[in-house]
This record gives C-alpha cells, structure tokens and sequence, in this order.
C-alpha cells in the first residue's frame, strides 16, 4: 500500500487568516462522542472513527476492535477533546500489531485526534488530509478562571497551581507516548509547544498544520519500504 503524506491546502479553499497553516474550516465531525462505524472499501474493512474524543472512547474502541479483529485502519476526523483518552485510545491501536491509522482527504484530525493517529502502523495522510495540532491547555476552560476570579486571589492561585501541576503531568505523558510510538520529540518542542496556548491581540495563531516535509521530519508519517 502506497504511503501518503501530508500536504498543505490550497489557497482556493480557504485559508484561516489567524492560523493561515492550516483550513479556516476544519472538516471534522461534530459528534459530542466519537461513533466508530465499521465498513468495507474494496477489499479492505476500515474503521470510521469521527467525533469529538471523550472519555468513554477507549473501552468502546477497544470492544469494537474486538468485535471486528479483521479491520485493517481506523479512519480519523475529530476536533479532539480529552487528552489522555487520546493516548491510551493511541495506546489500544498499537496494541493490534498491523493496524493502521488513515486521515482520509478532506479530513481533519485535531488535538487529542492526534495521539489517535500515531497508534497506527502505518500511519497515512491522503493528500488533502490536515493533521492540525496546538498546545495542549486547560486555560481555554474560561468558565473555571471566570469562577475562580469571582471567587477571589485563592481560588485564582489555587486554579494556577492546578493548571501548571496538569500541564507538567502531561508534558511528561506526551514525551513518554511519542517514544512510544515512534515519533519525534521535537514534534512537542518545536511545533506543538510553540504555539499560542490562547489568542492574544499581537498573535491570534493558536493552531498549526503540518507540511508534507514536517511530518516525515517528525515521523508523524513515514514512508514503507
């Protein structure tokens, strides 16, 4: 099977101005919880795993891929959601020797989508696909430091002791999951990390989409033998 890589959009359709890498409208789904439907293209039984990535994903990922040990990809478009169900749903797919991950044309996998993805082997990106990441944060929860600014100074320090506490916890979980698979360190430091946590008026960029260079330089994809 031919390796696909990631290649950037064009200008035709539509790029955002605040993140100009990467589509100003993501094809991902916009299921509350990822359904994962199973179907046969040609000879080949893949897994269409689109929706927002929540809590529950990796023991119905698991249950689905037990129930159908013949699937040979799990197909990617998600927004992301919860972190750490990303990588132990990653974790599930490279415990199924052979299973590969797919970001289909016109597809967009997202945040925790991307810890999915990197499960696989192999791990294919169709032209057109977009592979977007950012820099994982809970300081977009805005209803949580509204409240805790109410609350008074305490609470606001108490919420950042929480924040920085989390964010360490899963730098070192990101770190050990990208050894793990495969995949570059540096794919944290010099991309995802670098990127804006939360808009602010001088640099509203909060999200980047990889090159086709980029991915194979970090071994998000690589190419078979």
């Amino acid at each position: 099977m031919a390796a696909f890589a990631l290649v950037g959009l064009t200008g035709a359709q539509g790029m955002d101005p605040a993140n100009p890498t990467c589509p100003l409208n993501p094809n991902w789904s916009a299921n509350p919880t990822m359904t994962l439907k199973v179907e046969k293209h040609g000879d080949m039984k893949v897994m269409l795993a689109e929706g927002r990535v929540d809590a529950g994903l990796p023991d119905r990922l698991a249950a689905a891929l037990k129930a159908n040990p013949d699937v040979a990809e799990v197909w990617l478009r998600s927004p992301g959601g919860d972190a750490r169900a990303g990588n132990a749903a990653g974790r599930i797919i490279r415990s199924n020797f052979g299973l590969g991950t797919r970001v289909p044309n016109g597809w967009t996998c997202f945040s925790a989508c991307n810890f999915i993805f990197m499960g696989g082997q192999p791990r294919m990106i169709d032209p057109g696909g977009v592979f977007m990441v950012h820099m994982f944060t809970r300081t977009g929860d805005r209803s949580a430091i509204d409240m805790s600014v109410a609350m008074g100074t305490d609470a606001t320090k108490e919420l950042i002791g929480n924040i920085e506490q989390d964010s360490a916890l899963l730098a070192s979980e990101d770190n050990a999951f990208l050894i793990k698979m495969g995949v570059s360190r540096k794919l944290l430091t010099d991309i995802m990390y670098r990127q804006q946590a939360v808009a602010t008026e001088e640099d509203k960029s909060t999200r980047r989409c990889l090159t086709l260079d980029e991915a194979l330089k970090y071994g998000v994809t690589y190419k078979l033998d």
